[in-house]
């Protein structure tokens, strides 16, 4: 099983921006479709961006809710094995813990830890 770790959350204002790491060690995340989800207290866990992979049967497009579109930038470093998600233009609303997983959709059962993102002044 793929096994991912995120990284990059903390507070942030309002307006202010993060940029989250989703790594792997013995996977090369490339040959895998990436998302990124989140889960805000209270609420159901929910899909905001996805890459799709590099492979041969893929061309690596880019995917986002709504919610998030022209704010968030899902990408890939393939020299480091790391897709981020650059996320600007925070909101109070997009207070969260992000998960990324080999999956573009749910459901899935191997989240990790996940890493928390508040926005708050």
């Amino acid at each position: 099983q793929v096994q991912l770790v995120e990284s990059g959350g903390g507070l942030v204002q309002p307006g202010g921006s993060l940029r989250l790491s989703c790594a792997s060690s013995g996977f090369t995340l490339d040959y895998y479709d990436i998302g990124w989800f989140r889960q805000a207290p209270g609420k159901e866990r929910e899909g905001i961006s996805c890459i799709n992979s590099n492979d041969p049967r893929s061309d690596g497009s880019t995917h986002y809710a709504d919610s998030v579109k022209g704010r968030f930038t899902i990408s890939r470093d393939i020299t480091k094995n790391i897709v981020f998600l650059q996320m600007n233009g925070l909101k109070p609303e997009d207070t969260a813990v992000y998960y990324c997983a080999p999956t573009c959709i749910l459901p899935y059962d191997y989240w990790g830890q996940g890493t928390q993102v508040t926005v708050s002044s």
